[in-house]
Formats: structure tokens, sequence, C-alpha cells
């Protein structure tokens, strides 16, 4: 009766530490939005920090804990906290031409960490960087198109160009994202729970 007793101390332990990882995580994508935003072109989307944040979720937590800190900031944005760059809420934003970019976090979050999960626990630089452009690039572009296509009166060819002013940015992003998770692993190997 002790070992299991012990057993599931142990699971609610780690439970109660994936809460404060998740927590923590949500909060960074938070403190990235304080920065403010920058706006390009035509689009009304905002250049942001907080897809930093988004990357380095998945890519440090994983894809559960990863896409659920992702899943929580865009929660609280929702019931109005003003959380995004330039002090917006997820109303607001959902509501204007970056709502695919937004929607697209989570499944850039949860495809940079299960991806991650796969090259742990070596995380090679190269692998780390295009896993974090695959979903920190890719993935958000992608959605963010399509979210462009429906909010906006731009044609198919304006809403992919549209995305050319956030590459050299992101590049940068990915390249953070990258170091940082590369030295999260090595620091604290088996942080994704994979």
């Amino acid at each position: 009766m002790e070992g299991v007793e012990k057993s599931r101390t142990r699971r609610a332990r780690m439970s109660a530490r994936d809460m404060a990882q998740i927590a923590v995580f949500a909060a960074l994508i938070a403190a990235l939005g304080l920065p403010g935003a920058i706006t390009v072109g035509f689009s009304g989307v905002p250049i942001t920090v907080q897809t930093l944040g988004v990357m380095l979720a998945g890519a440090v937590l994983g894809a559960r804990k990863g896409t659920a800190a992702v899943v929580v900031f865009l929660a609280l944005t929702m019931i109005g906290l003003p959380l995004l760059s330039g002090g917006r809420t997820g109303l607001t934003a959902m509501a204007g031409p970056s709502a695919g970019y937004l929607i697209g976090w989570i499944p850039a979050a949860f495809v940079i960490g299960l991806l991650t999960e796969r090259i742990l626990p070596k995380y090679p630089v190269a692998l780390g960087a295009a896993i974090n452009i695959l979903g920190g690039i890719v993935v958000i572009y992608l959605c963010g198109t399509i979210g462009l296509l429906l909010r906006t009166d731009l044609g198919f060819r304006e809403s992919i160009t549209t995305n050319f002013a956030f590459i050299p940015g992101d590049l940068a992003k990915v390249a953070a994202a990258t170091v940082v998770a590369k030295g999260v692993h090595r620091a604290y190997p088996g942080l994704t729970g994979a």
C-alpha cells in the first residue's frame, strides 16, 4: 500500500510541477508582449516578440505542456485580459486580420514540441532550428494566410506576400529559441516528460 501511495504522490507532484511550468510559459508569452507591436504593410497584422514565447514553449516543454501554455495564454486573452502586444485582448485580435496567426500559435507549439521530443536528449542545433522554422514560421504563416483570406479583402497572392515582412524577425526568434532550448535541455534533461 505504501508503494501505491508514493506513486500517487509522485504523480500529483509531477502534475503540480507541470502546471507550474505551463503557467510560467504562459506568463513568458505575456511578458514578451510588453515591448509592444509594430504594424507593417497594409494587412494590419503586427510584428510581435510573442511568437518567440510560442516557439520556446514547444521547444522547451514539449508538445503537451507547450501547447497547454499557449492555450492558457490565449484563454486569458479571450476572457478580456490585455496580454497581447499593444495591450490588445484576444477578442479584439480575433475580430481582426491577426486571428489566423493567433490560432496558429496552438498547432505551432504542438508541432515544435512533438518534433523536439523526437530529437531529445541530444537536441542538435541544426535540427532544432529546422523544427522551430517548421512550427514557428511555416505553421503560423499558413494559419495566418488562411485568416487573412477569411478576414480581409486581400487576394491569395497578397495574403502570402504579407508574410515576407515577418521573415527576418522570425528567423532571429528561431535562432534565439534554438539556442535557449539547447541550453535548457542540456541543463535539465527530461523536461518535456516524453
